[in-house]
C-alpha cells in the first residue's frame, strides 16, 4: 500500500476518487482542478492504467504516416528505407515503431547501396530544381514577340517540319505535321499573322492503329479549337511487331497534319522568306 505525507497521505482513497472522475470522462486538467493535485508525477501514478476519454484525443496529422511506417517496419524495412519511402524524419520513425521487432541486420554492401541511393536521390532533386529554374529564367527572357519575330520563327519552323518542294517530287503545297501541341499553336499563330484564314485549313490525325484513336482526335480538336467532326479521315499506321515503340501510353496522341488549301503561292513566299533569312544571316558573318 502506497502512503504519502501531507494532504496526499491517503493514496488509495485519492486514487479511487481520481479513477472515478476519469471514468466519468474528465480530462487530466479537470481532475487536477477538481481534486487540487499540483504534482504531475503523483497524478500520473494515480491515473496509471486508466485510458484517457476519447474526446481528449486530438487528431494527429501524422497518423497516416505513422501507420504506414509501422506497416513497412513489419515488412522488415530499416529506418533508412522507411525514410526514403515516406520522406519523414528518422526520429519520428523511431518513435512510431520502437515497440516493433527489429528486422535482421543488413550486410554492409546493402547498407552502402542504400546510402548511395539516398545521396543520388538528393542529387537528382537538386539537379531537377536547377533545370526548372533555368527553363523558367529562359522563358522570362523571351517576353513578348513582335510580328517580325513571329514571322521569322514561323518560317524557320515550317522549313524544319513542313513539306517542301523537291526536284524529284514537285509539290508546292503547305502541309505541316507535328506531334507537339506547342509547335502546333505557334504554327497556327504564324498562319494567322501571314493572312491565312481558318476556312483554308484542314486537319487530319496520323497515329498508330494500336493507340486510342478517338481520344487523340478529341485532343487535337481541343488544341486547334474546332469540332472533331470537321477532321478528315484519320491515317492509321500499321504496327510492326518486330519494332519496339517508345511513343506509347496515355500521352501518345500521334501527329496532327494541317493542310492549307490553294497554297502554291504561299509556299513560294515561304521558300523565299527562308532563303532571305539564310542570306541575311550569312551576310552578318
Amino acid at each position: 500500500m502506497t502512503t504519502l505525507p501531507g494532504k496526499y497521505a491517503d493514496f488509495e482513497g485519492l486514487r479511487a476518487q481520481v479513477v472515478a472522475l476519469r471514468r466519468e470522462g474528465l480530462s487530466r486538467r479537470q481532475i487536477r482542478d477538481r481534486v487540487h493535485i499540483d504534482n504531475n508525477d503523483l497524478l500520473n501514478r494515480l491515473l496509471e492504467g486508466e485510458p484517457p476519454p476519447e474526446w481528449t484525443k486530438r487528431p494527429n496529422a501524422k497518423d497516416d504516416l505513422r501507420d504506414q511506417a509501422r506497416e513497412l517496419r513489419l515488412k522488415g524495412l530499416t529506418y533508412d528505407q522507411i525514410q526514403i519511402e515516406l520522406g519523414c524524419s528518422k526520429s519520428s520513425i523511431s518513435l512510431w515503431v520502437r515497440d516493433l521487432p527489429k528486422p535482421d541486420r543488413r550486410d554492409a554492401k546493402e547498407q552502402a547501396k542504400l546510402a548511395a541511393r539516398k545521396r543520388w536521390d538528393h542529387e537528382l532533386a537538386i539537379r531537377d530544381e536547377a533545370r526548372q529554374e533555368t527553363k523558367a529564367a529562359a522563358t522570362r527572357e523571351i517576353g513578348t514577340l513582335s510580328d517580325r519575330e513571329l514571322l521569322f520563327a514561323g518560317v524557320a519552323l515550317y522549313w524544319a517540319e513542313g513539306t517542301k518542294d523537291k526536284p524529284y517530287a514537285r509539290r508546292e503545297s503547305v502541309i505541316f505535321v507535328n506531334s507537339d501541341a506547342g509547335v502546333i499553336q505557334l504554327y497556327l499563330a504564324w498562319l494567322k499573322l501571314i493572312g491565312v484564314g481558318s476556312e483554308r485549313l484542314s486537319y487530319r490525325v496520323m497515329i498508330h492503329e494500336s493507340a486510342d484513336v478517338q481520344e487523340a482526335e478529341r485532343y487535337w480538336a481541343d488544341q486547334v479549337r474546332v469540332d472533331a467532326v470537321v477532321f478528315r479521315m484519320t491515317t492509321l499506321k500499321k504496327h510492326n511487331p518486330k519494332t519496339v515503340r517508345k511513343n506509347v501510353g496515355e500521352t501518345y496522341r500521334g501527329c496532327l497534319v494541317i493542310r492549307v488549301s490553294e497554297s502554291a503561292e504561299l509556299y513560294r513566299r515561304i521558300e523565299g522568306w527562308w532563303y532571305g533569312i539564310v542570306g541575311a544571316a550569312t551576310l552578318t558573318e
